[in-house]
């Protein structure tokens, strides 16, 4: 019965468990190398063009709008030049950054990020394997199940006893293969695990000297910015607020900055009339509604009282009295569990559901792992078969 609902015994491998949990660490700590290395290269680039747009902008607004007729002043030739040629001096030290910051940010990519890119091609590659290890478990499994329960059975007839010496020769078979795949990992992974001092380490140590490299060059070449016109050798904030000076308070007093929109009163209407009218208008309505209204009837009444109720609303107001309300929907059923073939599977004991890669399984029963022995049903035969052989979809 266990075995039939995927609950039987289950070879369980303490070594293979401990280097598959390695394995995956080593996985994610490489993905996530790769992924930050990447992402630090474009940001320090993108970095360097957003400064060089910035101070785009900033000369923009320092040009003179000239040529509008709507401003007498832009026709005479104002403007900014000092802050326009500050601008464009910003903008050739930042480029001059970025082209001496390219070999590094080169290194980055070709040191870092394609080591790591190729270490993940060989992961993927060591999982594949790792899968196939997984796959010839439960088949190990399954068979070792379906011979202890021939094993156990008392009266054997025949056709038990053919299907014993079959079941004797797949778990041979099967023991052959999980054994071969298992000790390979266990002896191959260990070796893969000792790269990693001479592999991830390395790259990570590349990493953080060439920050800091990039990091020495962007504040040297800054400290040298001489451009006169931001006078760095004093405090940021007071000379931002001497530039400033009351410009501010310049643009407060200007009547358009405190525009408030509202709607025009109506030249057609005189003041008083128009809002008086309107608010009797509403009184009226609002006590023409109240006179309409039906008498008000307490719950628990009689059918014959709500009726007359009802009648008398209608008969008021010239509507028709309101549908009945519909009736609730029933439960809606229980969607149905269908599991997608990935491989063909061809039943090996009795009870067995034999399938095609592609069929639509119905499942009958199932647990919550994968790596056991599901129930279902195809072309009206139900049976067991093997979850990692699936993929659950929902209909």
């Amino acid at each position: 019965m266990k075995g039939k609902v995927g609950m039987g015994e289950h070879t369980k491998d303490a070594v293979y468990i401990d280097a598959d949990r390695r394995f995956k660490e080593l996985e994610t700590e490489t993905k996530r190398l790769h992924e930050d290395a990447k992402k630090y290269s474009q940001a320090v680039n993108g970095m360097l063009d957003h400064q060089v747009q910035f101070a785009e902008a900033v000369k923009d607004i320092y040009k003179p709008i000239s040529g509008r007729m709507s401003d007498a002043s832009t026709l005479v030739p104002e403007g900014n030049p000092e802050g326009i040629e500050a601008c464009e001096q910003y903008q050739e030290i930042v480029r001059e950054l970025k082209e001496t910051l390219a070999p590094e940010l080169e290194m980055i990519e070709t040191r870092i990020v394609l080591p790591a890119q190729e270490l993940l091609e060989i992961f993927k590659q060591v999982k594949k394997v790792m899968t196939k290890n997984e796959h010839k478990l439960v088949d190990y499994d399954r068979h070792r199940a379906t011979l202890k329960k021939l094993q156990d059975k008392k009266e054997k007839t025949l056709k038990d006893e053919k299907a014993l010496y079959r079941a004797e020769a797949d778990v041979e078979a099967s023991t052959q293969e999980y054994e071969y795949y298992n000790e390979m990992l266990k002896e191959e992974l260990p070796k893969l695990f000792a790269l990693e001092s001479e592999f991830i380490r390395p790259l990570f140590q590349n990493l953080y000297y060439m920050q800091l490299n990039i990091f020495y060059t962007l504040n040297e070449r800054m400290a040298r910015c001489d451009i006169p016109y931001f006078q760095l050798d004093r405090d940021i904030v007071e000379a931002f607020t001497e530039k400033r000076g009351d410009v501010q308070e310049q643009a407060e007093k200007i009547p358009v900055v405190k525009f408030k929109l509202a709607k025009p009163p109506s030249r057609f209407e005189r003041p008083g009339t128009a809002g008086s009218k309107k608010a009797g208008e509403a009184r009226a309505s609002s006590d023409a509604q109240s006179e309409d209204l039906p008498a008000y009837t307490p719950v628990g009444a009689g059918a014959a009282s709500s009726s007359a109720a009802v009648g008398r609303t209608s008969s008021v107001t010239g509507k028709k009295p309101p549908p009945p309300p519909p009736s609730k929907p029933s439960a809606l059923a229980k969607k149905k569990e269908v599991a997608r073939a990935l491989y063909d599977y061809t039943a090996q004991a009795d009870g067995d559901l034999s399938f095609k890669a592609g069929d639509a399984i119905e499942v009958v029963q199932r647990t919550d792992s994968e790596n056991d022995w599901w129930t279902g049903k195809l072309n009206g035969v139900q049976g067991v078969f093997p979850g990692n052989y699936v993929q659950l979809e929902l209909q």
